[in-house]
């Protein structure tokens, strides 16, 4: 006879416990979804006469300081100060620099794509990083996923294939001169771009999830370490552009310190994920974004959906069905 012990009814403790997590989770992912969707959007948002009026590297540089700041608050909240009255050994910061310097990498290469592309098709194109973080998610944290998952991962592949096939825009600028308004598009030099952004994307969650997960440091040291490569890197990088037309802060405007805003609390958001959750989790917060991102370009940018553009959307959400069932 086969004894199972402690099978039965959940106690109401429990049950409220499981309920109170859910519903952190939840707001969680939905405040991610809803910051990602509205990212693309807003850079549009910020162009005059169809370029981007600020420097990149000064706005992700201020990402980064906000990040680090925040992280140095909560430490300080949490009263976790004392682990940094020793100076830390070198081989334990030392592995924080490399997805600082992969996430300044595509921080950059986000705002240079928008002038290739439209932002939804930025958004849906971008999913492709689901499949490139899955191989590397199997290939470098051993995480073997069932079959019905990669048939997810090749469904989404498909999905981003034919959106970027009935939108790309071989043509060249000529033929939005025909067109009456803003409409779904994509050049062949911005779809080489979005497969290089999904590919360090990958490489970057995978990397940074092995870091956090393999250190017994409280987030928010493991986070300060990280962002204080993110802001010495990106601190750099905005030196080597002085010599540019652009001063630090030209071009700033309310938009563009939303935008700031957001993108800190994202990347603290997306440390929890990486902390207690998966990248995958995190990528798939991002194709579930492509409905703001829709909602956010079809009210402020008065952006044409193609009829079409239903289809990889319905393919995404069976995809996502198929990994989670």
């Amino acid at each position: 006879m086969i004894v199972i012990e402690n099978v039965g009814p959940r106690s109401p403790a429990t049950t409220k416990r499981r309920w109170a997590n859910k519903i952190k989770w939840g707001f969680l992912l939905g405040l991610m979804v809803l910051i990602y969707g509205s990212h693309a959007p807003l850079i549009t948002l910020t162009k005059v006469d169809g370029q981007v009026p600020f420097n990149a590297s000064s706005c992700v540089l201020m990402i980064e300081l906000t990040k680090l700041l925040i992280s140095l608050l909560s430490l300080a909240l949490t009263g976790s100060t004392s682990t940094l009255k020793s100076p830390p050994y070198l081989l334990l910061v030392a592995p924080y620099a490399v997805p600082a310097v992969l996430y300044t990498f595509n921080n950059n290469l986000v705002v240079v794509m928008q002038a290739y592309m439209d932002p939804s098709s930025f958004q849906m194109l971008s999913n492709l990083k689901i499949a490139s973080t899955a191989l590397l998610y199997s290939v470098c944290l051993g995480k073997r996923l069932r079959s019905a998952q990669w048939v997810a991962l090749g469904l989404l592949m498909a999905a981003g294939g034919f959106h970027s096939y009935s939108t790309l825009d071989l043509q060249g600028p000529q033929r939005a001169d025909v067109d009456e308004g803003p409409r779904l598009h994509i050049t062949a030099w911005g779809l080489f771009l979005v497969l290089v952004y999904c590919g360090v994307s990958g490489l970057a969650a995978v990397y940074t999830e092995r870091v956090l997960k393999s250190q017994k440091l409280p987030l928010s040291v493991q986070n300060l370490y990280l962002y204080v490569f993110g802001v010495a890197i990106n601190g750099l990088s905005s030196l080597s552009a002085i010599g540019s037309d652009k001063r630090f802060l030209e071009g700033y405007s309310w938009v563009v310190w939303v935008i700031i805003a957001g993108q800190a609390a994202n990347g603290l958001l997306m440390s929890v994920v990486l902390k207690h959750g998966s990248g995958i989790t995190r990528l798939f917060v991002i194709s579930s974004s492509i409905l703001v991102n829709a909602l956010l370009s079809w009210a402020i940018l008065g952006l044409q959906l193609t009829p079409l553009f239903p289809l990889p959307c319905a393919m995404i959400g069976l995809a996502a069905y198929l990994y989670y069932r």
